[in-house]
């Protein structure tokens, strides 16, 4: 290894940490006062980039460079305040992970805002103005640019401490971080409080996206990238903690510039390509500092945190009427082969409306009874669609077979992943769910040998007798509701009331004698087993499998399709996962612009039903009933 080269891209590596650390400390602020997890802050830092680009095009020369800059995170602030305001007010009072739906909407609208304004094309902006220079450091040359942004992320974090150590908007940022509720009761307007904070966090999202553009192109794809990287920063360093998140922000830079220094090595005949570690670096940070700390470098451990949301309703069996309704909606099912004839693709939609029921049912298992959030539940997915796949590539298994092995393939998944998740709870727990995702993503993207790469695995077909579109209908629908039915039986099951108990109250339940981690880790494994099937059946629909079906996206769907339903109902993830999926198919066939369409949709159900779609209509019947 060169230690010339090492030493330049540690250095590199600092101006990219303050990128990270300026949209990081912003989404960090928001979640410490709010308790939102706001996935549109990438996308706040993607139009940060974009504005920028146009205002330093536009208006040119240092005026509009910098000017464009400072403007840029301003009217960035305006639109969280907007967004505060108009939207996520009204929705305080849902459950706290229903939020996060309302900000994946906003995630989709904005991507193809930004698609129909600046176009699909990346953008690179001007050189910065009196910084377009470099110099020389150990034989290289750093552009000067760089070092002006090395330099801004101290600065910024010594102005946040200052903030919010000598202001009183500060000291009630840091009070509200602690007990929101308690402010409130002091007399703070906490509205007023909360537009401030989103405000500033979005100002700091758009300024790191500005900051930019002398360095990095627009483009489309910076909304999820981001946020991933955000959180991981956030994690890392600890909940609360703005220092910790620069710290963290120092060290997944400074792992990722070590990865790009040692390049490729032969061990011994055994070669590793660490610049492609890159891909996964700060996700195995995330995960080594989470399970060594739990609460990340600098975090504390939080006491139980009250939610403004209104008190969980206890899950019951099924009434009479809805028992009949299932069986009416499973004739229906049965006969629908016969009911499409004319019809093939309705078939191709149902086979992927089952799939996605399979899948957003194993998840809500351990969400909603288990009170576990997942953000990284693809990952049993793609081990169940990976493991039948590659037995039928490498050798040409039967279908059967392969079927068999897609559960346990995930179900092995499970158990590993789930050891060490079941020891956090909260965003803490979820992103730890999202780092063995995104290592079982980069895993399978980067083992072209046997997994095929980017490419994938092809030729998965259905074989006999499943071959025809109506066998492997039904094979689908027996499986989906097969699944289905043994979670119901778990739910009502001792084991699952013993899960409940342990989310409702681990305290009391440990006190009982139940152990609350071994049983929240079997509830992984069976989610994670019963998702492998839906990977299964997802790899011979579409006779095909790429990493894609891995990606954090995957698993944001699931989540939508969990809390669009709703949370605490055990028929929301089918209604929800249905509508989602053909809501997705049908609007994305209609337009170019499908996904904010598909975002307006989402909100306009988000604002109707803040509870899901099933939990609203449930409440809208209990009251109607009461009134009557």
């Amino acid at each position: 290894m060169n230690l010339n080269a090492f030493v330049f891209q540690a250095i590199n590596g600092l101006s990219a940490a303050s990128g990270l650390f300026l949209v990081a400390v912003g989404l960090s602020l928001i979640f410490g006062v709010t308790r939102i997890v706001n996935i549109a802050h990438g996308s706040l830092y993607m139009l940060g980039t974009y504005i920028a680009y146009s205002l330093a095009t536009k208006l040119g020369g240092a005026l509009g460079f910098w000017g464009g800059i400072v403007l840029t995170a301003i009217l960035v602030g305006i639109l969280g305040a907007i967004i505060e305001v108009l939207l996520l007010r009204r929705i305080y009072r849902a459950p706290e992970l229903f939020q996060l739906l309302a900000t994946f909407a906003l995630v989709l609208v904005f991507n193809d805002a930004a698609l129909w304004i600046w176009g699909p094309e990346d953008l690179l902006g001007p050189r910065a103005p009196g910084l377009k220079g470099s110099i020389e450091i150990l034989g290289r040359r750093l552009p000067t640019y760089d070092i002006f942004l090395i330099v801004v992320g101290p600065v910024v974090l010594l102005l946040l401490h200052m903030a919010l150590s000598r202001t009183r908007f500060g000291r009630l940022m840091r009070a509200a971080t602690q007990d929101r509720e308690m402010v409130g009761a002091l007399g703070v307007n906490q509205a007023m409080l909360f537009t401030g904070v989103f405000a500033l966090g979005a100002m700091l999202a758009g300024l790191g996206g500005a900051l930019q553009i002398a360095r990095e192109p627009a483009t489309l794809t910076t909304d999820l990238n981001v946020i991933g990287d955000a959180f991981v920063v956030v994690v890392v360093g600890g909940m609360g903690s703005i220092t910790g998140a620069y710290v963290a922000a120092v060290l997944i830079a400074e792992v990722k510039a070590l990865c790009i220094a040692l390049g490729v090595i032969d061990f011994g005949g055994f070669t590793v390509n660490f610049s492609k570690m890159t891909l996964v670096a700060e996700f195995l940070v995330m995960a080594i500092v989470l399970i060594v700390r739990p609460y990340g470098l600098l975090g504390r451990e939080q006491g139980v945190v009250r939610s403004v949301a209104e008190p969980e309703e206890p899950m019951r069996p099924a009434t009479t009427a809805v028992k009949i309704g299932s069986m009416v909606v499973l004739f229906v099912l049965i006969c629908m082969p016969l009911i499409a004839k004319n019809s093939p693709y309705t078939l191709v939609l149902g086979i992927d409306v089952l799939i996605a029921v399979l899948f957003a049912t194993s998840l809500h298992f351990i969400m909603g009874p288990g009170g576990m959030h997942s953000f990284g539940h693809a990952a049993y997915f793609g081990l169940g669609a990976y493991g039948a796949a590659l037995l039928v590539k490498w050798f040409a298994a039967p279908m059967g077979i392969a079927l068999l092995s897609a559960p346990l393939v995930a179900l092995v998944g499970a158990l590993l992943f789930g050891w060490f998740a079941v020891r956090l709870s909260g965003v803490y727990l979820a992103m730890l769910t999202l780092a063995f995702a995104q290592i079982v993503w980069a895993a399978v993207f980067q083992w072209e040998t046997l997994t095929g790469g980017s490419n994938g695995v092809l030729g998965v077909w259905p074989s006999a007798p499943f071959e025809s579109r109506p066998a492997f209908y039904y094979l689908t629908l027996a499986l989906a509701a097969l699944g289905v039915f043994l979670i119901r039986r778990f739910l009502f099951s001792p084991f699952g009331y013993a899960m409940r108990a342990g989310r409702d109250s681990p305290l009391r339940a440990e006190a009982i004698g139940l152990d609350v981690k071994r049983i929240h880790w079997l509830a992984f494994a069976i989610a994670g087993c019963i998702c492998g099937v839906a990977g299964g059946l997802f790899a011979f629909a579409k006779g095909s499998i790429s990493p894609e079906t891995i990606a954090v996206g995957r698993s944001i769907d699931g989540l939508v399709m969990v809390l669009l339903g709703g949370l605490q109902t055990l028929t929301g993830p089918v209604v929800g996962a249905s509508v989602f999926a053909v809501l997705q198919d049908s609007i994305m066939r209609s337009t170019e612009y499908w996904r904010a369409l598909l975002g307006g949709v989402i909100l306009l159900l988000v604002l109707a039903f803040p509870a899901g779609i099933v939990g609203g209509l449930s409440k809208l019947f209990v009251r109607r009933k009461a009134a009557s």
